[in-house]
């Protein structure tokens, strides 16, 4: 149970960070190494967003009929 609190932990703190990086490069100061980790947050959005839509069809919500 605490190994797993541990990942959890990591994961949320790399999310943190990207997305803090995200906003220091969007700020237009940011390093050359926080432009590379936002770059890999965006990309890793990217491909979340375009596996949650590919897989399990369409949501309850998006009903087109009105």
């Amino acid at each position: 149970m605490l190994v797993l609190i541990l990942i959890l932990s990591a994961v949320v703190l790399l999310v943190v960070g990207g997305c803090v990086c995200v906003f220091w490069t969007a700020r237009g100061d940011a390093p050359r190494w926080a432009r590379g980790v936002a770059k890999v947050t965006l990309l890793g959005g990217e491909l979340a967003g375009a596996a949650s839509r590919g897989s399990g069809g369409r949501r309850g919500g998006d009903s087109d009929s009105d």
